[in-house]
């Protein structure tokens, strides 16, 4: 394994959850364990279904058996090789990601709109033996994957192979401890960063996540979101503890998705801002939807308006906020609907998990005080891949027990009862006129002033002053943000300029690509 500075081992106290008989992958259990007790359970339940058909959850083990059979072939990996999968939504990649951990090797997710540029940077760090793209892929790709020595291959050819011979672990079962997948964050204001996942840690939080989530046998995901994206992935471990179905969308294309919706009759709906707001548009255009029981949201957090053009737009629809990062997949999760009594709120941290708030000399401060916000528990991962010092930086041991504790970057404040309060990236926090100000408040205030729809907040920097980017309906001039932005906040807060674009730059997981913000600005 690469140069990697790793955490203590992790242990908790937390109660028995969904999928298994400890919370914390105790058991043993690892990732492919969730796949293979509900193909067990209930082998012709539907799985996964794309655009093309449908495979049942014995459909979809015995594919990934296939997969791991091909990649433990002539020429293939050994327990701990990284494998590549880069590929949009369909039904294959989900046999291809069980496939590549049964085969005790690492599944490595990039999306396929990763540029050439930052997919050699990527390539070059994560060294796969194997990189798995569609068959279609442009030749700067290849010439991509070719220069960083890995084998390339199309899903057809893996799951073509003859898996007579495939067991459940053709290579041995992998230890709970060992490493499973690293996911490379969406570099939407730096360049990505690979974050090491372990068996043991994914079963963790998806079992915490499942806990609260609950989803049900009869449920019917709609994954829109890019498999790629943690987000969009942990639907695929959500639905196998739960025994629901997944159907995938692409979010790119606007009418598909909801026509998915529709004719799949979804009940579990996941979003950022971007989803959302395209959901809403385009249902107002029919009958509104009433078999949409759940909407969940992280990645970026939906505005206030949002939330509410949701629930009109879906009628009986409950809205579950919640909060996370790569680095620990989910730190909190509200109640449904909670934001009614506490907005703004993403909820408390999963069952047998930490959630403190910080000063800057590391101690903690009291309810309504706003720090950095610290993680502890077993969900908490291994570190950065080949980045030992920033992994020492973000993943420190607390002076209290020695556990290590995820230093996030990241700003809020917590109530009396312990429910969150995001408040933005330490970076996102600055002082102009005197006053201390973060991006997230002056966002919020300008997605209230009427007609704006999303909203990106560019802090002072390299001889700028406070900057305002928004999209939104017709009509909509600067001068008529600025004015609402002067009825909401106080006179520092009220940025220099606005510009409204026709559409706001997206990173690929569908978040607010601030740094093509920064750059256009320039």
């Amino acid at each position: 394994m690469s140069t990697l500075a790793v955490g203590a081992p992790h242990t908790a106290d937390a109660p028995n959850a969904p999928g298994g008989d400890g919370t914390d992958g105790g058991d043993g259990t690892v990732v492919v364990d969730l796949l293979d007790a509900t193909a067990a359970a209930r082998p012709t339940a539907p799985a996964v279904r794309d655009a093309d058909g449908a495979w049942s959850y014995a459909e979809l083990a015995r594919a990934s058996r296939t997969v791991a059979a091909w990649l433990r072939g002539p020429g293939g990996v050994s327990p701990g090789d990284r494998v590549v999968l880069r590929l949009g939504n369909r039904r294959e990649f989900a046999a291809l990601y069980y496939g590549v951990l049964r085969a005790g090797a690492v599944a490595v997710p990039l999306n396929p709109e990763m540029k050439p540029f930052v997919l050699r940077g990527v390539l070059t760090d994560a060294a796969p033996a194997v990189v798995v793209l569609d068959a279609s892929e442009a030749e700067p790709v290849r010439e991509a994957v070719a220069a960083c020595g890995a084998r390339s291959a199309v899903p057809a050819e893996l799951l073509a192979h003859d898996g007579a011979e495939a067991h459940d672990y053709p290579a041995g079962r992998p230890a709970a401890d060992a490493v499973a997948q690293l996911i490379y964050t969406s570099g939407s204001t730096s360049a990505p960063k690979g974050v090491v996942c372990t068996h043991r840690q994914v079963v963790f939080a998806a079992r915490a996540i499942a806990r609260r989530l609950a989803y049900r046998p009869d449920d019917v995901v709609l994954a829109a979101l890019p498999l790629s994206f943690d987000y969009g992935l942990y639907q695929l471990l959500l639905a196998a503890i739960g025994g629901a179905e997944v159907v995938l969308a692409d979010a790119a294309a606007p009418v598909r998705v909801l026509t998915a919706l529709r004719e799949r009759r979804a009940t579990v709906v996941p979003v950022v801002p971007s989803l959302a707001g395209m959901l809403c548009r385009l249902a107002a255009r029919g009958t509104p939807p009433d078999h949409v029981r759940l909407f969940t949201n992280t990645g970026a957090a939906l505005a206030g308006s949002a939330i509410e053009e949701l629930r009109s737009g879906f009628p009986g629809a409950a809205v579950v906020a919640m909060y996370g990062i790569t680095e620990c997949k989910r730190v909190t999760i509200a109640e449904p609907d909670a934001d009614r009594e506490r907005p703004g709120s993403v909820g408390r941290a999963l069952d047998g998990t930490t959630v403190e708030v910080l000063d800057d000399r590391g101690r903690a401060l009291p309810p309504g005080e706003v720090g950095e916000i610290v993680v502890g528990g077993p969900h908490v991962m291994a570190g950065y891949w080949n980045a030992p010092e920033l992994t020492a930086r973000r993943y420190r041991p607390d002076p209290s027990t020695g556990r290590i504790r995820l230093h996030t970057g990241d700003h809020g404040r917590l109530d009396e009862a312990g429910h969150l309060y995001f408040a933005g990236r330490l970076d996102d926090q600055f002082k102009r006129r005197g006053v201390r100000m973060g991006t997230p408040e002056i966002e919020a205030a300008a997605l209230d002033v009427p007609g704006v729809r999303a909203a990106a907040a560019l802090p002072p920097r390299d001889g700028q002053d406070l900057r305002l980017v928004v999209t939104g309906e017709e009509g909509l001039t600067e001068r008529l943000v600025l004015e609402g932005l002067e009825q909401r906040l106080e006179p520092a807060k009220v940025p220099a300029v606005c510009r409204v674009l026709a559409r706001m730059p997206l990173t690929p997981n569908g978040k607010i690509d601030r740094k093509a913000l920064e750059n256009d600005a320039h």
